[in-house]
């Protein structure tokens, strides 16, 4: 597989103000960007700026690093895999308030999202996600020194199947407000997501 670097990468959304730089990503996020569908609130908002790479390979695994300023209700970063509209998950910590913020990820199938987070301390300013494949199947772990790994959620993507994706990072700010993400360390390694016994 194709590593995660420049040359193999393309923009769903691309922000006004980026950079790759050291095989660094830094986005500069724009106000009232959100990726939601339907679900509880009604609203569906599909506008968040989304850096992906495409790929065949029905087992794998993509780690990357977080750093983030987020200071507003909303603000998130993370991993995202980006099929269409209404066929798509993500995995973020979420900022809430100057207390805590929301540690969580959303699959959306058929253009519905749900949203599953436990909620840990706003100083929390750095992340590492994994996110592994099995078929049409997926794994979401997080880290926050890059060498132990817990479960966040195990996930069915009906669109995917056994097909072509695209994968990647995102960063949004849902309300007024804009922040700086960086996304760094990238791997794109064979799956460690081990099938279960």
């Amino acid at each position: 597989m194709r590593q995660f670097e420049a040359e193999n990468l393309f923009w769903i959304r691309e922000p006004e103000r980026w950079s790759w730089e050291e095989k660094a990503l830094t986005v500069q996020t724009q106000p009232g960007t959100d990726l939601w569908q339907r679900t509880y609130y009604g609203f569906q908002n599909d506008n968040a700026p989304v850096l992906q790479m495409e790929t065949e390979e029905t087992f794998f695994s993509f780690t990357v690093r977080t750093e983030f300023d987020s200071k507003h209700r909303f603000d998130q970063c993370g991993v995202a895999i980006y099929l269409d509209s209404e066929n798509w998950l993500k995995a973020s910590i979420e900022y809430e308030n100057d207390r805590i913020q929301r540690l969580g990820s959303v699959v959306t199938n058929q253009g519905y999202s749900d949203w599953a987070t436990t909620d840990i301390p706003a100083a929390v300013k750095s992340m590492w996600y994994r996110l592994s494949r099995r078929e049409s199947d997926f794994c979401i772990e997080c880290s926050e020194d890059g060498e132990v790994f817990r479960q966040m959620r195990i996930c069915h993507l009906t669109a995917a199947g056994m097909g072509k994706i695209t994968f990647g990072v995102y960063a949004c700010s849902p309300e007024q407000s804009s922040f700086r993400a960086r996304f760094s360390r990238f791997e794109v390694s064979q799956c460690r997501w081990l099938a279960h016994e």
